[in-house]
């Protein structure tokens, strides 16, 4: 019982934390590292889960992919966009960054994030609800920023950058609504902050649990989707400063520098180079990670897709952070 509550509890925690482009790059048109991706593939068959993945080595083109161009269930990867249009609204004039905001009651959300600690009333800036929803992937950040630059206004944003997969679904306070009226349809009617104080739904373990995997599983519940070939162009779009100034591509590369968790792509590698990364999960059903690898010889562009696993989170976190160090001892020499 201990154990199943353990799982119980972390998965509602994940979920209430989501690359084809209009025309083919020079690197779309480089073969991939064949003996480094029959690797990769070795140790991604040891999951029982849906995989997809991506990696670009960007001074090369060379690539490693395996069904990168599946829709997956991104969670808190969807996150990435949300931060971009916010520092391009900011640039556009109609989005202050310092601006402050009043965090009240109404405002909390439960899963990922640091916030919720704090007593209501804290004025953080926008700018630091932004860094706190890639950090610490916190909801209540993310919610407020997305409130403020429009969830639509995101997809317009990926429609107008050739993005043909990768959409942002709702927020995380609907995501939160979604598992209680799943539980009951009467939570329908309850306030967000109503939500928060209830925690989770009136309901048995087992129950729970069928409710967050189904949540898991159905790509009209998540809360984003993506394919791994689209997020990592998406990294490789920011990381050349395509998608903002070369000065707000700076502050989100250093905002995901920062990212808090670092038990994925940057497991086995993080004493020897820095990972610019998002995390995004539903454990144990969905673990994600996708970064930029910033290491000798590189960058390198990954995206890891975990969906629908069945094993543990320690077993996909052991695979992501190996898939990592493989791509830098493969790729850790411009001689390659």
């Amino acid at each position: 019982m201990i154990r199943r509550l353990g799982v119980v509890s972390l998965g509602l925690v994940g979920l209430l934390l989501v690359l084809t482009a209009a025309a083919p790059r020079t690197e779309d048109l480089v073969p991939s590292s064949r003996p480094l991706e029959r690797l990769i593939r070795h140790r991604l068959s040891a999951l029982d889960a849906r995989v997809g993945v991506h990696a670009l080595h960007v001074p090369t083109g060379r690539q490693v992919t395996v069904n990168a161009d599946e829709p997956m269930n991104t969670a808190s990867v969807i996150k990435i966009p949300i931060m971009i249009l916010a520092y391009r609204d900011a640039e556009a004039g109609s989005l202050h960054l310092d601006e402050r905001y009043e965090v009240t009651l109404d405002n909390y959300r439960r899963g990922s994030g640091l916030i919720q600690t704090f007593t209501p009333g804290l004025r953080p800036t926008i700018r630091d609800l932004v860094r706190q929803m890639i950090v610490t992937s916190d909801n209540i950040g993310t919610d407020i920023a997305l409130g403020r630059v429009g969830l639509m206004r995101v997809n317009e944003m990926l429609t107008q950058f050739g993005y043909q997969q990768t959409r942002i679904n709702q927020t995380t306070g609907d995501l939160v609504r979604r598992v209680f009226v799943l539980a009951d349809p009467k939570y329908s009617t309850f306030t967000d902050r109503e939500l928060y104080e209830l925690g989770l739904p009136p309901i048995t373990d087992d129950e729970l649990q069928h409710i967050l995997e189904r949540v898991a599983r159905d790509p009209a519940e998540w809360l984003g989707q993506s394919t791994a070939r689209e997020m990592s162009r998406f990294l490789l779009q920011l990381l050349r400063s395509e998608l903002a100034s070369a000065a707000s591509t700076e502050e989100m590369l250093d905002l995901l520098r920062g990212q808090f968790y670092d038990s994925r792509l940057p497991r086995f590698i993080k004493e020897q180079v820095r990972v610019a990364h998002k995390t995004g999960e539903a454990p144990p059903y969905v673990i994600n990670d996708a970064g930029i690898i910033f290491h000798e010889g590189g960058p390198t562009v990954v995206t890891v897709f975990v969906n629908q696993n069945q094993g543990t989170v320690l077993e996909v976190e052991e695979v992501i952070g190996q898939i990592a160090k493989d791509l830098v001892s493969a790729w850790g020499t411009r001689r390659d």
